[in-house]
């Protein structure tokens, strides 16, 4: 394994940490499925060229292969974009952001199950203070709030599905690296993209998520573009060639990066997204 694959993967979620500002302030007038949808025909023009000329190993693709790129392009790329925009509407973006940290749980476990890599004599300990501080993270009075009356709180439904994009992320590195083991991180990269804006495609038409004709500002197709090339496109070329020659195991662990710098740029750049004192603690424990 390459030692400068970790270093490109830190990199890449550092980079993806850029997106929050932007992201929230299209939360205000537009569905999370577009915001998504919107990134990936962005993401579109830049991977469909580079997968017209690796046509020739894509063709090499065996079926678990594809298999697993459905998993990364549906579950990674389009529904935990989906899920996680969706949680800015319910609680603070740092708490979403933070709660990415159990991300190697996820990923460690599926890469020991379906990759074989070894599991450290102290994961199970590690993984247990992960939990604790996710949990202070998402509660920090220490009592969850999970019904009032037939409504579930805002604070339960953006924990679940910050939880969601966690688990759906964390996973989605485990299966891009399974492809990444026999094909170059340029068509992996693409193949994501492509998967995730045909199904996203589908799922604004099947709700209407669609805005209506004038409503998509100037503003919000800067953002949009912005958001597109920093946290995807750049981002995940630089994240997949350092997979393709890291561990997923180490890999998610760099993926750190990413909530580590967040909780800074939200914190300069958003209102109102200071954390509890109990949250950081649950940071720092997480």
């Amino acid at each position: 394994m390459n030692k400068y694959g970790t270093y490109f993967v830190f990199f890449a979620a550092m980079l993806w940490a850029t997106d929050a500002p932007f992201r929230i302030h299209l939360t205000q007038a537009l569905s999370s499925n577009f915001i998504v949808l919107g990134e990936h025909t962005v993401d579109m023009l830049f991977a469909l060229p580079l997968l017209i000329y690796g046509f020739s190993e894509l063709r090499k693709l065996e079926w678990k292969e594809w298999g697993a790129v459905l998993l990364v392009g549906v579950g990674g790329s389009a529904l935990a974009g989906v899920a996680f925009t969706e949680a800015f509407h319910y609680v603070n973006p740092s708490v979403a952001i933070l709660l990415q940290k159990i991300q190697p749980l996820i990923a460690i476990s599926l890469a020991s199950a379906l990759l074989k890599e070894k599991l450290g004599g102290r994961f199970w300990l590690w993984a247990s203070l992960a939990l604790a501080g996710a949990y202070l993270i998402s509660f920090p009075s220490g009592i969850p709030q999970s019904y009032t009356g037939e409504v579930w709180s805002p604070n339960t439904i953006g924990v679940l599905l910050s939880l969601l994009a966690a688990v759906l992320w964390g996973a989605s590195t485990v299966f891009g690296k399974y492809v990444l083991n026999k094909r170059s991180f340029t068509v992996m990269t693409s193949l994501r993209f492509v998967v995730g804006f045909v199904f996203l495609l589908f799922l604004n038409w099947f709700t209407g998520s669609f805005p209506k004709a004038g409503t998509l500002t100037d503003t919000d197709i800067l953002f949009i573009i912005i958001i597109a090339l920093v946290s995807g496109v750049i981002s995940l070329f630089i994240y997949y060639r350092g997979l393709s020659v890291t561990k997923a195991s180490i890999a998610t662990l760099a993926e750190l990066g990413y909530p580590m710098a967040a909780v800074a740029i939200n914190w300069l750049f958003i209102p109102g997204s200071a954390l509890l004192p109990m949250q950081l603690a649950g940071a720092g424990g997480a």
